[in-house]
């Protein structure tokens, strides 16, 4: 199982079982009058209803597919994790294909694979998901395997420790990837001693003193039916869906407990990890918009044209013009109450300096000139209406659009909407957010490799560097 530097884990799967039941009412059952579609752009083919349990299911529906992704997200992800259980969210995600009382690991993998099926999960630092993608005729199997994962995992203590063991590898494995590892030094410096700060897979210390009885403590506080989106793209009928969701839910209503804001600390920081590297790896960054701040769209075509593809200022100057990086772009993360903006770039340790004085020059050039010309801002947008067609070419896609939008959103806009949003950015709109984000915001720099203290002088405000 492996971990990128935004928390996305690939699991196992697994042993299929039962037909579907057909609930009329109970715990889960859901009022007539939450079954209403939301907007979409293809009329009524996205639809949402809230479950008496708390569970929100939303669907779309693709008649033209012969496939079915399905996906179970959990409102919960490492900044919801007290420092005792540092990496529970991430653990649970492993665990919960190791079995639960009537299927082992074996029996999930094989179910699912003997239909031509895939299995897959992901934890981040808000949320969690589960997801399946499967033959149109095959779905009620896939529900019934991440129904009994969600609702019944095992935790047996053998398995518990068996994964211990592959989670302890996967942080080695990370910590041995500079150019992952110096985007969790980033977040760490930039929300010191925060849970927000704090890398996804957890700390050493954390996951071999976590015993069975915390994870399951966790999962009963955080896996409770108004915690979870069920969202399910493809060929598909959301009665059915909604139905099998109600049939199976075995878990407990309520929701999580709410989690507490980020703080913003407005002081410049420098880290550094020293490591005999052949590259020097750098994220030079700043705190960024929350992902409901209505400048959002307009931070997206920012970024594009500051380093978000191969014709950004960035690229051009840095890599295609002088050499000096074979990978360098700029990044935005958005979590509930915040968020972030960045540069990477990786070089070698004597360009250093250099790196670093044409990134800050480039962002110095956005405040100077507020913002860019016509045909960057033009070119940024078409960019963005391109890629969120494409991305969207498919039943898995499709279904992490829904999951992720109802979750943290609690709505799905129309593609429509989101494309006029972006043609409505305007230069002024730019202007404001380089004002907001990047004219006198302190700047932090975190880095991995042979770096000396000079190189960094002068990078990131006056900052006293941590040698790690």
């Amino acid at each position: 199982m492996t971990v990128t530097a935004t928390g996305t884990a690939t699991a196992g799967a697994g042993t299929a079982g039962a037909g579907a039941g057909v609930a009329t009412g109970g715990a889960g059952a859901a009022s007539a009058a939450d079954r209403v579609p939301l907007m979409a752009g293809n009329g009524e083919a996205v639809r949402r209803t809230r479950l008496d349990n708390g569970i929100r299911v939303v669907t779309e529906a693709l008649p033209e597919l012969r496939s079915v992704a399905i996906g179970f997200w959990a409102g919960t992800g490492s900044r919801d994790e007290p420092e005792e259980l540092a990496g529970a969210s991430h653990f649970l995600e492993h665990l919960l294909f190791k079995g639960t009382e009537r299927r082992s690991a074996q029996d999930i993998a094989e179910a699912v694979e003997a239909v031509g099926g895939e299995m897959n999960a992901f934890t981040t630092k808000e949320y969690t998901a589960y997801y399946v993608r499967i033959l149109d005729e095959s779905y009620e199997l896939a529900l019934d395997i991440l129904s009994d994962v969600m609702w019944s995992p095992a935790f047996r203590p053998d398995e518990v420790d068996c994964e211990r063991q592959v989670i302890l590898e996967e942080i080695k494995m990370h910590e041995d990837t500079p150019d992952e590892l110096v985007h969790s030094i980033f977040a760490e410096a930039l929300f010191p001693a925060q849970t927000i700060g704090r890398e996804v897979l957890g700390r050493v210390e954390s996951i071999k003193a976590m015993t069975p009885a915390q994870i399951a403590a966790f999962h009963a506080r955080h896996y409770k039916g108004g915690n979870i989106v069920v969202a399910a793209a493809g060929n598909l009928d959301h009665d059915q869906i909604v139905s099998e969701v109600e049939h199976r839910f075995a878990g407990e209503t309520g929701d999580r407990e709410p989690r507490l804001d980020a703080e913003v600390r407005p002081a410049a920081a420098r880290r550094v990890l020293t490591r005999p590297t052949e590259q020097a790896h750098l994220v030079l960054g700043m705190p960024g918009l929350s992902r409901s701040d209505p400048d959002r769209y307009a931070l997206s075509v920012l970024n594009h044209v500051l380093g978000g593809g191969m014709s950004s200022r960035l690229f051009q100057e840095i890599r295609e013009r002088r050499g000096l990086a074979y990978s360098v772009y700029s990044y935005r993360a958005a979590f509930e109450d915040t968020g972030m903006f960045a540069i990477y770039a990786g070089t070698a340790p004597s360009r250093v300096g250099e790196v670093l004085s044409i990134v800050n020059g480039e962002l110095d050039r956005l405040v100077a000139d507020r913002g860019m010309d016509d045909g960057e801002l033009e070119r940024a947008k078409g960019h963005f209406k391109g890629q969120l067609a494409l991305s969207l070419e498919g039943s898995s896609p499709r279904m992490e659009r829904l999951g992720r939008s109802e979750l943290t959103a609690g709505e799905v806009l129309d593609i429509d909407e989101l494309v006029a949003r972006i043609d409505a950015v305007g230069r002024d709109d730019v202007a404001r957010v380089i004002e907001r984000i990047i004219d006198g915001a302190p700047r932090v720099l975190a880095a991995v490799g042979p770096i000396e203290e000079a190189d960094l002088d002068g990078h990131a405000g006056e900052a006293e560097i941590l040698l790690v």
